[in-house]
């Protein structure tokens, strides 16, 4: 019996990678393989546990519906997900993706756009080849699907924005709307309420599980920022403390820039793009002194908890709702 969202996703993923994988398993011509087909198959093979999927099929089966009519919805928001992060490796100038180099220096920038362009035609296409969907719901699936790739950009839009400008005058609310549009939608919002609304749940559930979608797709985020920091794992991967070298406004930075009384030396390390070690590290306890890493792990455990009490007094007791409601705890057990 799975009892926790851990291993929800450790049962599942494989059977979601298939899914997934199933549109790279086509005929095309040798050179399409080797310049377009292959690149972007590999990479997405780097892809994760798969969570977004996944919780499109719980939040599906928690309003009473069939989890196939899902898979389609699931699959289109992974191949988004592929897209963002090939195109936001090529913003951000980064070097590496879960410890591999990035695609556009691994296939060159020219071809690696056009990969995360090709994943990006299959956030529509993959809607409208579904013969599991009526036309309605079709249209409805992919407005939401429409404006989840407009808030992400959004995000983005804030995110390089800031980096271009060199904005270290920065609030905590400013961090929090440029992550919410940038990550909670198409990590957290969307794949819920599109699941609910395939399975035909009410309005009333359909936003419930948004915005609890919202909440812990915005502490995935937080909770990424820290470990990337000061994760035990993450520390052996080649990207360990990327975020400083990068200079990113994450909500840690954010509130060390805020409150630290050594917040010069901070914002000089942030633009400098350092890669020493030392000076990484110092910059981890400039923020551990203002009690920035504190700040964010209470801020995600409110989230969370908050999200968890409106979604377990809207939607009835079942497997699929208590696993959404673990997938909370796993969130925050991750941040220890």
């Amino acid at each position: 019996m799975i009892t926790t969202f851990e291993n929800y996703l450790n049962r599942n993923a494989k059977r979601m990678n298939r899914l997934v994988f199933d549109f790279f398993e086509q005929e095309a011509v040798p050179d399409m393989m080797r310049y377009l087909y292959q690149p972007l198959a590999d990479y997405s093979m780097n892809g994760g546990k798969r969570h977004r999927p996944l919780i499109c099929e719980l939040a599906c089966q928690a309003v009473g519906g069939d989890a196939e009519r899902a898979q389609s919805a699931g699959a289109a928001i992974e191949h988004f997900h592929t897209a963002a992060l090939i195109h936001d490796d090529i913003a951000d100038e980064s070097t590496l993706r879960r410890g591999q180099p990035c695609m556009h220096l691994a296939q060159g920038e020219g071809l690696a756009i056009n990969a995360g362009d090709l994943a990006l035609s299959q956030v529509t296409g993959l809607i409208v080849a579904d013969t599991h969907l009526d036309d309605k719901t079709k249209l409805r699936v992919l407005d939401e699907l429409i404006k989840m790739t407009t808030r992400t950009i959004e995000g983005q839009a804030l995110d390089i924005g800031w980096a271009r400008d060199g904005r270290f005058d920065l609030s905590v609310d400013d961090y929090l709307l440029m992550a919410t549009h940038k990550t909670a939608y198409y990590s957290g919002g969307t794949p819920l309420a599109v699941g609910a609304i395939v399975g035909d749940g009410t309005e009333r559930e359909i936003e419930v599980l948004r915005s609890f979608g919202l909440a812990t797709g915005l502490a995935f985020q937080i909770q990424d920022d820290i470990l990337n920091l000061i994760g035990k794992k993450e520390a052996v991967k080649k990207d360990f403390r990327s975020d400083i070298v990068e200079g990113k406004r994450t909500l840690i930075a954010v509130h060390a820039l805020r409150n630290s009384a050594r917040s010069a030396e901070l914002t000089a390390i942030l633009a400098a793009h350092t890669t020493q070690a030392s000076v990484l590290a110092e910059a981890v306890e400039i923020m551990r002194e203002a009690g920035s890493f504190d700040f964010a792990r209470d801020y995600a455990t409110r989230l969370v908890n908050d999200a968890k009490d409106e979604l377990a007094g809207a939607l009835p007791a079942s497997k699929p709702r208590d696993l959404l409601l673990s997938m909370a705890d796993f969130f925050i057990n991750r941040m220890h």
